[in-house]
C-alpha cells in the first residue's frame, strides 16, 4: 500500500536524473507532483510513466517556484516531501518514514517536520569528510506548517509552527551531469550570492527568523557572522584548508579533492570576486 505523502520535484532540463527519483517514490508514494520549467530534453516524458500530476512554471528562484506549488496546487495528503530531481530516497529511509507516519500515536500532534540526513556523491564517490556530512534538512513537514526562505539562494525549508524530530537513514543526492554543468551551475550560483549579500537582503528574508530553529542553524550563523566577516578573497583559502586539512576532506580521495576544491575553494573565491566587482563598477 502506497503511503499517503506528496512528493514536489522541481525539474529543468533533468532527463539523467529524473528516472532515479521517480523510481524511489513512485511505489511508496501516492502522490507525485512535478512542477517543471519548460523542459527540453525528456524530463517530461520520464515523468509521465509515473504521473500525471505535472505543472508547468517559468523559473525565477527554487524558493519562489516551491512556494508557488504550495499555494496553488491541488495537494491531497496532509504530509508533504520535498525532492530535488537529482536526489532519491534509500530504502531504509522510505520504511522509515513509514513507520512514522503509519503507526498510530507514533507522531506527536506538535510534531509538523522531520529532518533527514543528505549523503552526497560526486562522480560516484559518497562524499563523507570535509564537514559535508551529516547535514540536515527539512523535507518531510504537514500541509500549511512549512514554507521555503525567500531567498535567491541558499533557501532552505523552515517551520512555521510547531516542532520537528530527527530521521536515522538518509537520502542520496547523486547528480549524474558531468563537470562543465557542475562548474556552469555554480557560477550562476555564484552571481546569486554575490548579489544578495551587496544588497544585504539577508536582513529582510521573510521567515527568515525560522532558520534559527533548525540542524542547519549553526552552520548558516558561522557563514552570515563569522565567515562574511573575514577579508575577501582570504576567507576562501582559510575555509578551504578548513575544510579539506582539518575536517580531513582529503580522506574523500581524488574525487573529493576535485569536489572540495571546486566547491569548497574556487565557488567561495568566485563569489568575492563578483562582490569585488559590482562594488568597482556600480
Amino acid at each position: 500500500m502506497k503511503l499517503p505523502i506528496s512528493v514536489i520535484i522541481l525539474t529543468y532540463n533533468e532527463e539523467l536524473n529524473i528516472g532515479n527519483c521517480l523510481k524511489s517514490v513512485a511505489d511508496w508514494a501516492n502522490e507525485i507532483i512535478i512542477v517543471d520549467s519548460f523542459s527540453a530534453d525528456k524530463t517530461l516524458e520520464i515523468a509521465k510513466k509515473h504521473t500525471n500530476k505535472i505543472a508547468q512554471r517559468t523559473f525565477v528562484n527554487q524558493a519562489e517556484q516551491f512556494n508557488w506549488a504550495l499555494d496553488n496546487l491541488e495537494i491531497k495528503n496532509e504530509w508533504i516531501l520535498r525532492l530535488d530531481a537529482d536526489e532519491y530516497l534509500t530504502e531504509e529511509l522510505k520504511k522509515e518514514i513509514a513507520d512514522n507516519l503509519m503507526t498510530p500515536n507514533v507522531v506527536k500532534a506538535d510534531i509538523n517536520g522531520f529532518y533527514i540526513k543528505r549523503r552526497v556523491y560526486f562522480m560516484g564517490r559518497f562524499i563523507k569528510y570535509g564537514g559535508y556530512y551529516p547535514a540536515w534538512f527539512l523535507r518531510l513537514f504537514r500541509k500549511g506548517k512549512a514554507r521555503s526562505e525567500e531567498r535567491k539562494m541558499d533557501e532552505h525549508l523552515v517551520l512555521l509552527e510547531g516542532k520537528a524530530e530527527r530521521l536515522k537513514n538518509d537520502f542520496i543526492d547523486d547528480n549524474k551531469k558531468n563537470l562543465s554543468w557542475f562548474i556552469q551551475k555554480h557560477n550562476n550560483y555564484a552571481s546569486r550570492e554575490a548579489e544578495e549579500l551587496s544588497r544585504k537582503t539577508k536582513e529582510s528574508q521573510k521567515y527568515g527568523n525560522g532558520q534559527g530553529k533548525g540542524p542547519d542553524a549553526g552552520r548558516r550563523w558561522l557563514k552570515d557572522n563569522f565567515y562574511y566577516r573575514l577579508p575577501l578573497f582570504c576567507r576562501a583559502y582559510l575555509y578551504f584548508c578548513y575544510r579539506y586539512f582539518i575536517r580531513l576532506g582529503f580522506l574523500d580521495g581524488k574525487e573529493g579533492l576535485i569536489f572540495h576544491f571546486l566547491q569548497g575553494f574556487w565557488y567561495r573565491f568566485l563569489v568575492d570576486a563578483k562582490i569585488y566587482e559590482s562594488k568597482k563598477y556600480k
